[in-house]
């Protein structure tokens, strides 16, 4: 039986609305539709108990596995579609709890109010489920620009289960390429160089970090770059003594000279993808190029990072540019600053401060920061990167990445005094890369949680070096006499000048950032 007598005033009928908004069918009970209520409080109950054992019984790789099928496109669809319904279901029910408390017995100023903030609570409950909606579409919008390469499987060492994801692999390796592509530049030039080999059970990870200066680059045995190079990657000198035969170059150089690969074009990322590889003695999966100043925007889309700079940066053509010493929260630019001047510096030194602006990032961007600037993640996620993954792989590598994010974070810079840029110990690096990465696979104690770190480069000895970002690229070796070759200023390491650490031991990616 339908109770349809008068309300007691304004404040009831907001009460029991409200209250239907957390308990569906409360308003109903109290109005006298029994049946009603009772129906939507059990459905809402047994909603809420099954969610409540989903929580329960699911442990973190469940819920990491979650989120990578999150990923994929069918259910980002769902997740809009069903956002939706729930959505517009919600407001109804709103309404109609509204409703049937009948509020028409209410004055005529009660009704007017009563009215507007039924409304407005009506409203309110639309506005997470339309908020879910939108950022499921946010985010299929920005995967199927940036995942549209071709469904390829990862290679394989044989006899793997075909269910296997990984083909069988206990590793996956990702290039990580920052690139200064902009409308003054003409082609790629790859100044930031990292492998990221990740073990698939544990998340540990090294990253191998290869210089961008470095010289006779040796290519894959048997490829047209190997054959037009026989003995390494070598060009005569620019007039003013700087060179673009070094590893920085290869992806530009391979992609203007298409006569190389019998007239195909476009071979600059193949060639590279395989050059590195080739120098690590990895095998490489796949590659990611982050625009510099894309990945600058993206460092604003999450609010900053906060950095320790521990002296002045100076950046420009015309040295026109500071990042000032000290720790704050650095917008985009001056993040990337930090991380790119070569200016009073050199490529080492500014490797070691790329590595710091990795490892903040890597701590500070946390579920909350990023759902809380999600839109603006999505956007510049768009103009940032360019990569071969194939869309269905994301379904594994987000779990994937969850891991990385609470595992252990190794790296390995292929600078001096470890390596000479000028002439490279190529089966030193190998042994290196190999050491480091058994390193990795070794089981290890848990760790404490990450804290939100505030990096700095550990400072070295500045040699005068150019800033890179004139029309010409150069190197921090010395101008080669005619008839010679060019042999890089080594710059000392604290840690391995001192005698305290192995050069060749991978390091934490945040060792020497406070």
């Amino acid at each position: 039986m339908r109770d349809r007598s008068r309300p007691s005033g304004v404040g009831t009928v907001i009460g029991w609305t409200a209250l239907s908004a957390v308990a569906p069918g409360a308003a109903h009970l109290r109005a006298g539709w029994r049946r009603t209520g009772l129906a939507l409080l059990s459905v809402h109950a047994v909603l809420l108990l099954g969610l409540l054992w989903i929580g329960l019984t699911s442990d973190l790789a469940d819920l990491a596995g979650l989120a990578g099928q999150l990923a994929a496109s069918s259910w980002l669809t769902v997740v809009t579609v069903a956002s939706v319904a729930l959505g517009i279901a919600w407001f109804t029910l709103i309404v109609h709890s509204f409703v049937v408390l009948n509020p028409g017995t209410l004055p005529g100023a009660g009704q007017a109010i009563a009215g507007t903030l039924a409304g407005a609570l009506a409203v309110a409950v639309l506005l997470p489920f339309g908020l879910v909606g939108q950022y499921a579409a946010v985010s299929q919008s920005a995967l199927d620009k940036v995942f549209n390469a071709p469904v390829t499987p990862p290679p394989s060492d044989g006899g793997q289960d075909p269910q296997d994801p990984w083909a069988g692999r206990d590793r996956v390796n990702i290039l990580l390429l920052g690139g200064d592509a902009d409308t003054h530049r003409v082609g790629v030039r790859t100044d930031s160089i990292n492998v990221a080999s990740i073990d698939v059970e544990t998340g540990n990870t090294v990253l191998l970090s290869l210089p961008r200066n470095l010289e006779n680059v040796r290519f894959v045995p048997g490829s047209p770059m190997a054959r037009r190079f026989p003995d390494g990657f070598r060009l005569p000198a620019n007039p003013d003594g700087s060179r673009e035969d070094l590893l920085f170059a290869v992806w530009e150089y391979a992609d203007a000279h298409p006569e190389i690969f019998g007239g195909r074009r476009g071979q600059g990322t193949q060639t590279l993808v395989e050059t590195i590889g080739h120098t690590l003695g990895l095998k490489i999966d796949w590659y990611a190029l982050v625009n510099m100043w894309g990945f600058a925007r993206l460092i604003d889309a999450i609010g900053g990072v906060r950095l320790t700079v521990p002296q002045d940066v100076v950046f420009g053509k015309y040295n026109e540019g500071l990042v000032k010493a000290g720790t704050r929260k650095l917008r985009g630019a001056d993040a990337m600053w930090f991380a790119r001047s070569r200016t009073n510096s050199d490529d080492f030194t500014r490797m070691g401060r790329q590595r710091c602006v990795l490892g903040a990032l890597l701590a500070q961007a946390d579920p909350a920061t990023v759902l809380s600037r999600f839109n603006g993640i999505a956007l510049a996620t768009k103009e940032l990167l360019r990569t071969d993954i194939p869309r269905p792989m994301l379904e594994h590598l987000v779990p994937l990445a969850l891991k990385v994010q609470g595992a252990k974070v190794t790296s390995v810079q292929f600078v001096p005094p470890l390596i000479n840029t000028g002439y490279p110990d190529w089966a030193k690096i190998r042994t290196v890369t190999a050491k480091a990465i058994r390193a990795s696979a070794a089981p290890t104690a848990p760790t404490a949680p990450r804290r939100h770190l505030a990096a700095t480069a550990r400072p070295t000895v500045p040699a005068a070096t150019p800033d890179p970002d004139g029309p010409t690229a150069t190197t921090s070796s010395p101008a080669p006499t005619p008839g010679t070759r060019a042999t890089p200023a080594v710059t000392p390491s604290p840690r391995s000048s001192a005698g305290t650490a192995d050069a060749t031991e991978p390091k934490g990616i945040t060792d020497g950032c406070a």
